[in-house]
């Protein structure tokens, strides 16, 4: 029984400082849990001059990531550097070396979760990544072992504060996307580089991560439908306002007799909706199972210590299966064959705007080429715009599918009457 546990940190940036931080403010609680105390023995770090918000000894930091992977002293390694490919192969060499593995990335995860597990399998060695997801959200341990029992049906959240915060913003305050991404920007919210954030795409990834825990099926980002907020206007806001319903970006992951979808997109919430109600950088995340019903998971989705929160519980879950000797026998790779739903088995609701020719009989050749693909109004509001000769129609329609809702958009984009299709949204939650 070890006397002693040995951390290797791979980073020493927000999250890293983090991490150290709980590490040494939390010793005595830390070593009640598992019996021993904790030591972060090396630190890989890029600039040995730089001020942090931690107090580490010189002789604790290297630039050299061998010194932490190939070092025979160290128990487990924690990687909050980020990256892919290179911290990739960092993460598998530690992994060979029978190191156990807890790191933050979700990017990583999402791309090779599948391989770097069963290399863990391979070594007797725990990867664990509760902070990959949700910040410190105890979302992902949920669904390992809180839900095991269940069976997972619906998966539907907010996991990404930036457009989170940018929505928000833009509801409450009326103020433009751009002065709300740049406001974001100065407070940190937001990346120099947005695009990440606010096309979907850091939303996608961490949906691969959930959809192949909830549904036991090996996701991949292609799987994933995308759709960023860059486009949504201040208009789309108000009308939908004026419907009862909020805008926020939502990734979804649904799954029916086995047959998965899973998007991330704008899409409107009622009102009432809990989901409607997460404001500024916070996450939540709707979880439905056959047995337990709705279950909402709902705090910070980043930041500091709420990151290093998860990351430092994935430590110590760690530990535990060390002093057991039980590493290495968590992992459970997907059990079901990926198959993903077409178009035609995808149902929901939409918000439609188009600005149309104000002439008799505009609308009813829309009326009709809706009543074609046998798709009904459930709410419609028609507007005159200052230009003369349009007006703008704003529907919501009734149960449809996604394949023919997206066959009228593209028809009603070539009738006659119709100047152009200014924005179009899925309504979830009712």
């Amino acid at each position: 029984m070890k006397q002693q546990i040995n951390i290797g940190l791979l980073g020493l940036g927000t999250v890293g400082s983090g991490v150290v931080h709980i590490i040494q403010a939390h010793q005595e609680q830390l070593q009640h849990q598992i019996g021993c105390p904790i030591q972060v023995k090396k630190i890989l770090v890029k600039d040995f001059e730089k001020k942090r918000d931690v107090s580490v000894e010189r002789e604790v930091l290297t630039d050299r990531p061998e010194d932490i992977i190939n070092n025979d002293e160290i128990d487990v390694v924690i990687e909050v550097i980020g990256g892919v490919e290179e911290t990739k192969e960092y993460i598998i060499t530690a992994l060979n070396n029978k190191k156990h593995v807890v790191t933050a990335n979700k990017d990583l995860m999402a791309l090779y979760g599948g391989e770097l597990l069963s290399i863990a399998a391979e070594n007797g060695c725990d990867l664990f990544y509760e902070a990959s997801v949700g910040g410190g959200i105890p979302l992902i341990r949920s669904l390992v072992e809180g839900l095991s029992s269940d069976r997972i049906t619906k998966m539907m959240g907010i996991i990404n504060g930036t457009t989170n915060y940018i929505l928000t913003k833009m509801t409450n305050e009326k103020a433009s996307y751009d002065d709300v991404l740049k406001e974001a920007q100065a407070l940190g919210f937001a990346e120099a580089d947005p695009t990440a954030d606010v096309e979907g795409l850091d939303s996608a990834r961490k949906m691969v991560i959930l959809s192949t825990l909830g549904f036991s099926m090996r996701i991949d980002l292609d799987d994933v439908s995308v759709e960023g907020i860059s486009k949504v206007g201040l208009d789309d806001i108000e009308y939908a306002q004026q419907f009862g319903y909020t805008m926020k970006l939502i990734g979804i992951a649904e799954s029916d007799n086995g047959r998965v979808e899973i998007s991330v997109q704008p899409t409107l919430l009622p009102n009432t909706h809990p989901l409607a109600s997460v404001n500024n950088e916070f996450n939540a995340v709707y979880v439905y199972g056959e047995a337990v019903g709705e279950t909402m998971f709902y705090g910070p989705g980043a930041g500091q210590l709420p990151t290093a929160t998860a990351v430092v519980s994935d430590l110590v879950a760690v530990v535990k299966n060390m002093r057991l000797g039980v590493t290495g026998k968590s992992v459970i790779l997907p059990q079901y064959d990926k198959q993903l739903k077409e178009k035609h088995e995808i149902y929901s609701k939409y918000f439609l705007r188009f600005q149309v020719k104000d002439e008799a009989g505009a609308f009813s050749k829309i009326s009709s080429l809706f009543a074609d693909h046998e798709i009904s109004l459930e709410k419609l509001l028609q507007l005159p715009v200052n230009d003369n000769g349009k007006a703008e129609i704003i529907v919501v329609t009734h149960q449809t599918t996604k394949q023919a809702y997206e066959e009228v958009v593209t028809k009603l984009r070539d009738l006659d009457v119709v100047y152009e299709v200014k924005s179009s949204y899925r309504v979830e939650g009712e």
